[in-house]
């Protein structure tokens, strides 16, 4: 799908940046990427209001301190880049060249001095974001494959760290909330999962009921218990960062569901 027509105003801002600038191709998937770039952003500023030795403390994910969890999103946007870089080259690079290098660039991130861990957060976000704008509008359609094994169009990565930014932001447990997501974030994260789930064939079965919107969000399976709650309350829980303010129709307790990512 091409982009809007650009405004005056914006033609004017690409005359003044000159021939170097670099801009997302007519066929890139710019709807993701704004949720990439939003949410890049929201997880720059949660962790600029950490200090030094906050990033010591145990993040919400179990056994990772805060400093594993930046790293980690600092070289996830490295990888997913390699992804770009792949789609663009057409020559084969992979997220991860071992099964350990995922892990192995965690631990070792987690070690930086703070201001090389905050630096790489930083370089790598920008370096992913030139790739994306480097893409023709045939390149965004070229075939990588995931971590997960999944053979994929280079588009999908715009969400692939769309949701990582976002959700991990909520990891860094320093106030990031479900309820500060965009509502196609949202929106995004529950059909996501659902997806997963089908793609796994995941037992079990599950109704959601978001009660912030005229559409349902979605089912999963037959005949499982009704799920309400808002649709941030949803994702939370589909995501596997708790349950709040969720009931099952008819009373009952919440169904066990598969973990996400």
């Amino acid at each position: 799908m091409s982009g809007a027509p650009l405004s005056p105003e914006q033609l004017a801002l690409r005359e003044r940046q000159g021939a170097g600038a670099r801009y997302d191709a007519d066929a890139a998937p710019h709807a993701h990427l704004d949720l990439a770039r939003r949410g890049t952003a929201y997880f720059a500023r949660r962790l600029m209001q950490l200090d030094d030795a906050d990033l010591d403390a145990p993040s919400l994910l179990p056994g990772w301190t805060r400093r594993h969890l930046v790293a980690h999103v600092g070289y996830n946007a490295r990888a997913v880049a390699r992804l770009v870089e792949w789609a663009r080259t057409g020559v084969e690079n992979r997220m991860y060249a071992s099964d350990t290098q995922r892990w192995d660039e965690i631990v070792l991130g987690a070690t930086l001095p703070t201001r090389a861990l905050r630096h790489l957060v930083d370089h790598a976000a920008v370096h992913l974001d030139v790739e994306w704008r480097d893409l023709t509008d045939a390149q965004w359609d070229a075939e990588v494959v995931t971590a997960q094994g999944r053979t994929v169009p280079a588009r999908e990565t715009a969400w692939m760290r769309a949701k990582e930014v976002w959700v991990h932001t909520v990891d860094l447990d320093n106030g990031g909330s479900f309820l500060d997501f965009p509502p196609e974030m949202v929106d995004g994260i529950i059909a996501d999962v659902l997806r997963a789930w089908t793609r796994r064939t995941e037992p079990g079965a599950v109704v959601l009921r978001a009660t912030d919107r005229d559409a349902a969000p979605g089912e999963y399976g037959e005949g499982g218990p009704v799920v309400e709650g808002a649709a941030a309350d949803l994702a939370r829980w589909l995501a596997g960062r708790g349950a709040r303010r969720l009931r099952v129709v008819g009373g009952g307790e919440l169904p066990a569901i598969a973990r996400w990512f």
